[in-house]
């Protein structure tokens, strides 16, 4: 049992370490889409240390104009210098920004062939050290928490945003089928999750079975459903966007599909994992219970569990959209207006699409338990 034990740790580790070497091949692979938009150009983190208000114009809630400011640039080429900055305001409020003194900001500037800076242009406020201190503090948490469970944990996320971003992005943009590459893209980052938290364990293939069956069903139903609700992809923010950047021949509604898939895939592999680490537990405590018991007891276990999380889904997707709905509701929109509006049916199918993936993998992971703990179960015996 020991050396078993020994060989399952050993695995575990050759497994990570050789996981961590393709997340950082992952991290220096080329979108292909990177492109320089203007010569003698540059990026750099400002501060700022004046600012001028006077070619601001109010109209109520709106700004419009244009604000300067001084700013002293802290990174890049020119680093130490200080120059004048523009901040342009078109009214917009999800675009617009205001700086204050004190303030960091991500600034393009341009130069010409001399190297001088001929313009400044302030473009946001600057948050990436903010955004690495609030993922400091949970790697540091989780750590504390997990152990080296929550190292692992950690290079599972690591590769789902490096996998998305490198990997499935640039796919969909080449014009390879998006539910295709959401599909395998979706079940890679399931198996492999799974197999880095789980390690290599019986609960964790009942799991990665259940979860990649349900990833094909609800991939069905989101085709299906998207079809009978007659919702073109267009319906997702920036979506006409992507089409006027010169990729008219995307399949937008195909894309919408593969994103709802993609938004409930890691509700069903939580819910998988749930539930095959709650029989593995019953089968170690009570190795004599039989292949039907056990299968009840995560039909049971699936019931309460279920619930929750679709309460869970409902409440993300409800909590991204409650602009939209207060706007309704001031305005005195009537429900059948709201219920039959392209944003609110998109909403409702990506909630109820999502929770019938979390009622099928239930039943199907207590099922696949029931196979493979069965020889544990006789050997008990």
């Amino acid at each position: 049992m020991k050396k078993l034990l020994k060989n399952l740790h050993r695995k575990k580790l050759v497994f990570t370490i050789v996981f961590l070497i393709i997340v950082a091949i992952l991290a220096i692979l080329p979108t292909g889409f990177q492109k320089q938009e203007y010569r003698y150009t540059e990026g750099v983190r400002a501060k700022v240390i004046s600012v001028n208000n006077l070619g601001i114009n109010s109209s109520g809630i709106y700004k419009l104009g244009d604000q300067s400011a001084v700013i002293e640039i802290e990174t890049g080429s020119h680093k130490g210098e200080q120059i004048q900055a523009n901040n342009m305001l078109t009214g917009s409020l999800t675009i617009d920004k205001i700086f204050q003194e004190g303030d960091k900001a991500w600034v393009l500037i341009g130069f010409n062939e001399n190297n001088e800076i001929n313009f400044a242009n302030m473009i946001d406020h600057y948050r990436v050290d903010k955004e690495l201190l609030l993922i400091g503090v949970f790697a540091l948490v989780i750590i504390i928490f997990s152990g080296f469970t929550g190292v692992r944990t950690l290079l599972s996320i690591a590769f789902a945003l490096l996998s998305i971003w490198k990997i499935l992005i640039p796919a969909m943009l080449h014009g390879y089928h998006p539910l295709l590459v959401a599909l395998i893209v979706g079940n890679v980052l399931t198996i492999v999750t799974l197999l880095l938290v789980a390690g290599f364990s019986k609960k964790a293939y009942a799991a990665i079975i259940s979860a990649t069956i349900c990833s094909l069903a609800t991939c069905f139903l989101a085709i299906t459903f998207g079809s009978l609700f007659n919702i073109h992809g267009a319906v997702m923010e920036g979506a006409e966007s992507l089409l006027y950047s010169g990729f008219m021949k995307l399949d937008l509604t195909s894309i919408f599909q593969a994103g709802i898939y993609l938004a409930s895939s890691g509700a069903i592999l939580d819910l998988a994992i749930d539930i095959s680490s709650a029989l593995e537990e019953i089968v170690k405590n009570s190795p004599e219970i039989t292949q039907t018991e056990l299968v009840k007891a995560g039909l049971n276990i699936g019931k309460s569990v279920v619930g929750t999380q679709t309460t869970t889904l409902l409440l993300a997707y409800v909590g991204s959209y409650i602009t939209v709905l207060m706007v309704y509701m001031a305005q005195g929109t009537p429900l059948m207006n709201i219920l039959n509006s392209k944003p609110i049916a998109a909403e409702i199918l990506h909630t109820f699409v999502g929770c019938l993936g979390l009622v099928l993998v239930s039943p199907l992971t207590s099922l696949v338990c029931g196979f493979i703990f069965d020889k544990d179960m006789k050997e008990a015996v």
